[in-house]
């Protein structure tokens, strides 16, 4: 992978370039960005671009043979450390790694943008905890023990440190602050408050933020063929997220705008049989569409409050939603849409936490409803 392959992010790309150029690059990096950002693929461009043989100012050549290793994530001097979940069932541990590994280069060649979840399930380890287990620290010490087979440098990425067991970070310690001689550790983190002090006081933190709706909206239409309309709501409901994005074109249009307008009529209008039928039909979506219609929800209620202070500059609404917000802002007040959303961030906490959907969606309706109408 190379830095043309991650959208957007320039300012990041332009400091970790800058570094290598200047040959002060930190032995040891964090990245971090919430879940959604391209923290992975930025570490694995840049994995690239401190082995290729001919980089050039801005990135790999993409021709060497380090190049075309890396892009089938097969270099030799870039190794990997992963969560994984209790799968082992091969008593070889020779195979079972070999398995494994193999699984890790096809999961990020077919989804270079996934998150955990998507691993879990693309290696068969759904619903049980993935973790970094103690002899993950023992592996990191055995392989950096080794010389470099081909380029100057080793790298070792490390994804979802945050998952280590205990004994596992505590035992990387010493080699993450003394590591070998041109050794270079990528952490790559979602939850820096999950780590150890220790570990994050040994790194430089290099910040992946999430991407700007115009930039993944860009790339769903030149790289997926979506009509501008469409790439627009997806975006927006993405809110930065790539990942989602490419999940929400596989599923037909939801029509949140007009479901999200006649929901809200409903409660202004205390419409309880239209809610109690709303809920119903809210329970017979799958989860993703649960989840996106409340961050649907949630975004709208931003808006509204844009629209309210004044922020037009940067509303994100259009068409038929702006319409909706511009309408929607004559009877709401800043109290009531921070209420709404206080109400809407719960019922999607106890969604995330696998509550019914329909008594979720239903509890929610019924307190929006007396929200919007209370003076």
């Amino acid at each position: 992978m190379k830095f043309s392959d991650v959208p957007g992010l320039d300012d990041v790309k332009t400091l970790l370039t800058e570094a290598v150029a200047s040959n002060h690059t930190a032995h040891a990096q964090l990245f971090l960005g919430v879940e959604g950002s391209l923290n992975l693929p930025m570490a694995l461009a840049y994995a690239n671009y401190l082995h290729c043989e001919n980089k050039g100012e801005h990135d790999a050549c993409g021709t060497c043979a380090a190049c075309y290793k890396n892009a089938k994530f097969i270099h030799p001097d870039t190794h990997f450390v992963f969560p994984l979940s209790n799968v082992k069932n091969d008593k070889d541990e020779e195979r079972f790694k070999a398995e494994i590994t193999k699984s890790w280069r096809a999961f990020l060649t077919e989804q270079p943008f996934g998150n955990l979840d998507d691993w879990t399930n693309y290696y068969g380890g759904e619903d049980k905890a993935a973790a970094i287990s103690r002899e993950g620290s023992r592996e990191i010490i055995k392989t950096l023990a080794l010389k470099s087979f081909e380029s100057k440098y080793k790298v070792m990425i490390i994804w979802q440190p945050e998952l280590m067991h205990p004994s596992a970070a505590n035992g990387i310690l010493k080699i993450l602050e003394e590591p070998p001689p041109l050794t270079y550790f990528i952490l790559v983190s979602n939850a820096s408050e999950r780590l150890l002090p220790t570990i994050i006081s040994r790194t430089q933190i290099v910040t992946v933020p999430l991407l700007e709706d115009k930039e993944i909206e860009s790339l769903l239409i030149k790289k997926h063929g979506v009509e501008e309309e469409r790439a627009g709501k997806v975006a927006q409901l993405a809110d930065g997220n790539l990942n989602l994005a490419l999940r929400l074109l596989e599923k037909p249009d939801d029509n949140n705008t007009q479901r999200f307008i006649e929901w809200m009529r409903a409660c202004f209008g205390k419409k309880y049989i239209v809610l109690v039928n709303f809920a119903d039909e809210y329970h017979a979506l799958d989860k993703l569409s649960q989840r996106n219609m409340l961050s649907y929800a949630m975004n709208m209620i931003r808006e509204t409050l844009l629209h309210l202070s004044g922020a037009n500059t940067i509303n994100r609404t259009r068409g038929e939603e702006l319409r909706f917000v511009q309408d929607f802002s004559k009877v709401m007040t800043v109290s009531k849409a921070e209420k709404s959303f206080t109400l809407m961030n719960d019922a999607s906490y106890h969604l995330e936490r696998n509550g019914s959907a329909k008594m979720i969606f239903l509890d929610l309706s019924l307190k929006l409803s007396r929200a919007l109408t209370t003076n």
